[in-house]
């Protein structure tokens, strides 16, 4: 009986993810001492596809780095058409307080808990490269918004340019040309959460330190998420949970890279197990081969580690290939409007579009609000190639 009305919320669940047309990936937040959420998909390819794996990452409001983990040996370029792909929406929530936003660098995504609603929006984000980096142990809160941002490049941005042969203009004026899109939400005094000129990007460490978000998403934030909104940092490459039931799962995404020598490496980045994790995964129920090969495998996806597994529940959904399933074949590297989906038809909604950039250090604390004059807050690269550049490896680079 179990098994048959969690096939039915499934079913119901993918019907509805393809009756709005453009939304984000709401989630009915769950009991508090429940973190599992969501459900797993299943596409085929169109079998005259000809499109890359970034098309089908904003169809789904996935980052390409969601894609990669949950189907490894994927053709970023063109996924081989008749086949399936995973969409990895089911996930644990972040170990964090739920409440504002919570930014966990090591899954690319940001989460959004908006005041009295019971729900949390989940979309994908692009990060600041190596040397670059996004916080990862920081609370700070939206000190500002801008519709129409402008984008100062730094002395050291542009010294950056002129190494490799290119230039770039004093200041990037508003519009659809900025590299940081149209809106931005300004945290702390260094660092914003914007927009992109580009479709890509999202799912990658490729920004000067900002959080980007497709064009849709980061417009829905900034009409929904007020100034003064608490915003967390954190780097959260392994989530593990207990539920009500018993039942012990892990989220293992591949960790950042923290050094040159990592970036370039073969070898898979350690997984570092934190005490919270420890009390998870260490229990007389856990099975040592499933949680072994959880680590191997890093699939970004809930695995569950104790008692028999449930394939109700490890099974992703198919999804029926009706109108507005997939994505349309448009130009290189598109971002659909009808990329996403809602897991709770009366939850607020977002939706779709791509790339951003932040420059300079770190904060380590915030304590009063800053303001940053518009461009000199985040930047950008504004030769971002038509298709994605990808390493494959450890890490979610371009």
């Amino acid at each position: 009986m179990k098994k048959s009305i969690r096939a039915i919320v499934s079913l119901a669940l993918a019907l509805t993810a393809f009756s709005h047309t453009a939304s984000a990936v709401v989630y009915p937040l769950p009991a508090a001492n429940s973190r599992l959420v969501g459900e797993n998909l299943e596409i085929t390819v169109p079998a005259d596809s000809k499109l890359p794996l970034e098309a089908f990452a904003a169809q789904y409001q996935m980052g390409l780095s969601n894609m990669l983990e949950a189907n490894p040996g994927v053709d970023v370029y063109l996924p081989l058409p008749g086949s399936k792909l995973i969409i990895p929406q089911q996930l644990i929530l972040p170990d964090a307080p739920r409440e504002g936003i919570v930014v966990n660098s090591a899954e690319m995504r940001l989460y959004y808990y908006p005041k009295g609603t019971h729900t949390v929006v989940v979309l994908p984000i692009g990060i600041g490269e190596l040397g670059k980096d996004t916080p990862m142990n920081w609370v700070t809160s939206v000190q500002r918004k801008k519709d129409g941002p402008t984008w100062t490049p730094t002395k050291k941005m542009h010294e950056e340019y002129e190494a490799r042969g290119e230039t770039l203009l004093d200041v990037f004026p508003a519009g659809p040309d900025n590299p940081m899109g149209l809106y931005a939400l300004y945290v702390g005094r260094l660092y914003a959460i914007h927009g992109t000129n580009a479709n890509f990007g999202i799912g990658l460490r490729v920004s000067h330190g900002c959080v980007r978000l497709r064009a849709d998403d980061i417009k829905w934030l900034f009409d929904n998420v007020p100034v003064g909104t608490r915003v967390q940092f954190i780097n959260q490459p392994l989530k593990a949970a207990i539920e009500p039931d018993g039942s012990r799962y892990v989220e293992i995404h591949n960790p950042l890279s923290e050094s040159e020598e990592q970036f370039n490496s073969h070898e898979p980045v350690p997984v570092t197990i934190t005490p919270a994790v420890s009390k998870v995964i260490v229990d007389a129920t856990v099975n040592q081969q499933e949680m072994d090969a959880a680590l191997k495998t890093r699939s970004g996806m809930p695995v569950k580690i104790n008692g028999p597994v449930d394939n109700s529940i490890s099974v992703p959904s198919e999804v029926p290939e009706t109108e507005g399933a997939l994505p349309k074949e448009v130009p290189v590297t598109p971002v659909t409007p009808q990329g996403a989906n809602v897991i709770d038809p009366n939850a607020a909604q977002p939706v779709t579009d791509t790339q951003s950039n932040a420059a300079a250090a770190p904060i380590t604390n915030e304590n009063t609000p800053n303001s940053v004059p518009d461009g000199q807050a985040n930047s950008v690269s504004t030769n971002v190639p038509q298709q994605p550049a990808v390493q494959v490896n450890t890490d979610s680079k371009s």
